[in-house]
C-alpha cells in the first residue's frame, strides 16, 4: 500500500513540474546546452509538448496505473525498464517520441505492461492497408513501399550493419555541418527531417547507401559518377521527402550541383501535388572520404516551402537534370 501511494505521489508531482516547466518557457526562452555542448534557446511557443514521467524503481506494485490531473499536454508514465525497451525495439529517438505521443492518447495501462501495448500497436500496423501514393512523385518508375511505422522485430535484426549507416549519418551532421555557420535550431531541423525515415526501412536504405557509395568509386579517374535515390512520405496536411545521392567526389561545382538537384527534385513535386507550401525536403549526398579517417563525407540539404524558381532557373535546372537521368 505504502509503494502504490508513494508512486502516485511522485507521478502527481512530476506532471505537475513538467506543466510549470513548459508554463516557464513559453513565458520565457531559456539557453540550454545539449549532451554535446552546444547552446540551444528553447521557447515554449516553438516546440509541441509532451510530459514523461519516467520511474526507475525495483518494486512495482502489480496492476498499478497511475493517475493525475490533465496537464493541457500529452501526459504518460514509464517505467525504467518500458524506456529501455522502446530503444531497445526502435533504436531511433524520432521513432520514439511518435511512439509516446500515439501511446499517450490510448487509454491508460499498467506500468510496466508498456511492450504488450507496443505489440498491440504494432501488429495494427501490420494489419493495415497501405496508403493509394501517386509513385510518379518521386520519379518514373517509382514504387510504393509499405512499412509498418512499429517493427515488431527489433531495429537492425537482420545480423547486418547496414542499418548503422543511417545512424552515422545522423552523428555526421550532428557533429559537422559548418558548425560556425549554422545555428544548433537549423542543424536539429535536418536532424529532425533525417530522423523522419521508418525504422522499418533503415536496414534497406543503408544497404542501398553502400552499394552506391560502392558504384562511383569504381568509375574511371578523372569522371564524375552520381548516384541517386528518393522517398516521399504523404501525410494528411504535408509531404515529406528524402533525397540521398553518392557522388564520386566532393568540390564546390559538385555541392552547388547536388543543391540544384535537391531544389529542382523539390520544385518538380510542389508542382505536381498543387501544395508547394505543405512541402518539407532533406536531401544528403554521401562522397568518398580517402584520408582513412572515415568511409565518407556528408553534405546536408533542407529545403521547405516553395522553391521561388523562375521559369527560366527551372529550365536550366532541368537540362542539368533531366528526368531520364538522376533519379
Amino acid at each position: 500500500m505504502a509503494e502504490r501511494a508513494w508512486i502516485q505521489k511522485v507521478t502527481r508531482k512530476a506532471m505537475s513540474q513538467a506543466k510549470g516547466t513548459v508554463r516557464m518557457l513559453r513565458l520565457q526562452a531559456a539557453e540550454m546546452v545539449n549532451g554535446r555542448g552546444t547552446t540551444l534557446s528553447v521557447a515554449g511557443d516553438a516546440y509541441e509538448w509532451m510530459a514523461v514521467s519516467l520511474l526507475d524503481h525495483g518494486q512495482i506494485p502489480d496492476a498499478m496505473v497511475p493517475t493525475f490531473e490533465p496537464i493541457g499536454m500529452p501526459a504518460l508514465t514509464l517505467t525504467r525498464r518500458d524506456w529501455d525497451f522502446l530503444f531497445d525495439q526502435l533504436r531511433s529517438t524520432t521513432a520514439v517520441l511518435d511512439y509516446l505521443f500515439r501511446a499517450a492518447g490510448e487509454p491508460p495501462i499498467a506500468l510496466g505492461d508498456e511492450p504488450v501495448r507496443y505489440y498491440e500497436l504494432a501488429a495494427a500496423d501490420a494489419a493495415a492497408p497501405p496508403v493509394d501514393i501517386d509513385t510518379e512523385l518521386v520519379g518514373p518508375g517509382g514504387r510504393r513501399f509499405s512499412t509498418p511505422l512499429l517493427p515488431q522485430v527489433p531495429a537492425g535484426a537482420g545480423q547486418t550493419n547496414a542499418h548503422l549507416v543511417i545512424r552515422h549519418v545522423l552523428e555526421d551532421v550532428a557533429t559537422g555541418m559548418l558548425r560556425d555557420a549554422i545555428s544548433e535550431s537549423d542543424r536539429l531541423t535536418v536532424l529532425a527531417g533525417l530522423g523522419r525515415l521508418p525504422v522499418g526501412m533503415r536496414e534497406e536504405w543503408g544497404q542501398l547507401l553502400l552499394d552506391m557509395l560502392d558504384d562511383v568509386e569504381q568509375a574511371p579517374d578523372g569522371h564524375l559518377m552520381w548516384r541517386s535515390r528518393r522517398q516521399l512520405h504523404q501525410e494528411a496536411a504535408s509531404a515529406r521527402r528524402m533525397l540521398f545521392v553518392c557522388a564520386t567526389r566532393f568540390d564546390k561545382y559538385v555541392e552547388a550541383s547536388f543543391g540544384s538537384y535537391v531544389m529542382l527534385r523539390h520544385h518538380q513535386v510542389g508542382e505536381r501535388t498543387g501544395r508547394p507550401e505543405s512541402l518539407c525536403g532533406v536531401g544528403v549526398m554521401l562522397t568518398p572520404n580517402h584520408s582513412g579517417n572515415r568511409p565518407w563525407d556528408t553534405t546536408p540539404v533542407r529545403v521547405l516551402g516553395p522553391s521561388r524558381f523562375t521559369s527560366e532557373q527551372v529550365a536550366e535546372f532541368e537540362k542539368l537534370w533531366p528526368q531520364s537521368g538522376i533519379a
